[in-house]
């Protein structure tokens, strides 16, 4: 999630010990990054591209009945809105704090190694078929497609408010399965949910519009799950550039647990939803508990949604 690949920075040392020991106490003991070792996973094609059977997911599902409380939110989506946007203002101090859940944002579960718990966080895309959700991609890829994910929008205190949705495919970058390159730390997944109506899931949450090849300097709002809790913390401040294939996020306190999570800019003040230009990823996977990072979403982040979408 939030480590170096040669190990913690020495300003995130005490958040990932306490990471580890959390996950460890859910049997999801946290290595390289958020994904154990011993995680169950599946080979996908030379694209990077992987189906997964209806009976992995159905299976994943039937575990998270004992994590999480499903109380169906059965109120209807908000408005478009105004068409106003939230200017966004940098938090004061620089430091992220508990937010109030948002539908379409939620925290990824991970069912394989005992008592499930949730290690990274992703959000509600909008798309073509309305199944579709982004994260970074070493949430889902370890040398193999990560089996047992489960997400769960608007989730807080326990409670499942959209029900949890699994897999029906995961799409990453091939540069990312060669090699863990940062700058294709971006995963998108389409999903269902096995005890639903058949609704997408855009047609339950709203989504997050989804924006290419974004100016760097703007501001944003960044939210995600940390490991061990249950509710999102967020923060805001301006984006800028890292480098030509990474942005940057200064704000402390975003611990492991929200890689994954959402840079948004263009926050409609009446939903709550925004336009994604980034997930925390990239540059030391998501950086440490004073900056963020996200690959840059160009070209070939577009290329990878459009071939998710099946527009490719």
């Amino acid at each position: 999630m939030r480590q170096n690949a040669t190990g913690p920075r020495p300003a995130a040392v005490t958040a990932f010990v306490a990471a580890v020991v959390a996950l460890a106490g859910l049997g999801v003991v946290v290595a390289n990054h958020g994904l154990a070792t011993d995680s169950p996973v599946a080979d996908g094609d030379a694209s990077g591209h992987f189906a997964q059977p209806k009976a992995q997911g159905d299976e994943t599902a039937e575990a998270m009945r004992s994590a999480v409380r499903t109380e169906r939110n059965t109120a209807p989506l908000k408005p478009a809105g105004s068409g106003r946007t939230d200017p966004l203002p940098a938090s004061e101090p620089l430091r992220a704090t508990e937010a109030p859940a948002s539908p379409a944002v939620g925290p990824l579960f991970y069912t394989g190694q005992g008592e499930p718990g949730h290690g990274c966080s992703a959000s509600v895309v909008h798309s073509p078929a309305g199944d579709l959700i982004v994260t970074a991609a070493h949430c889902v890829y370890l040398d193999g497609f990560r089996t047992d994910i489960a997400f769960v929008p608007g989730y807080r205190d326990g409670v499942a408010p959209y029900g949890v949705w699994v897999p029906t495919s995961v799409d990453i970058a091939p540069e990312w399965a060669a090699d863990r390159d940062p700058d294709h730390d971006v995963a998108f997944l389409r999903v269902r949910r096995p005890d639903g109506d058949g609704k997408p899931i855009e047609q339950v949450t709203g989504a997050e519009r989804i924006r290419f090849r974004p100016p760097a300097d703007r501001p944003a709002r960044v939210i995600g799950y940390p490991v061990g809790e249950e509710r999102p913390v967020s923060c805001q401040n301006r984006t800028q550039a890292h480098s030509p294939t990474q942005l940057r996020f200064d704000c402390a306190g975003m611990p492991n647990g929200t890689s994954g999570g959402p840079f948004l800019t263009d926050v409609d003040p009446a939903t709550g939803l925004g336009t994604i230009n980034g997930v925390v990823g990239g540059h030391e996977e998501g950086g440490d508990e004073e900056t963020s990072y996200s690959s840059y979403f160009g070209d070939e982040a577009e290329s990878l949604y459009r071939r998710a979408t099946g527009k490719g």
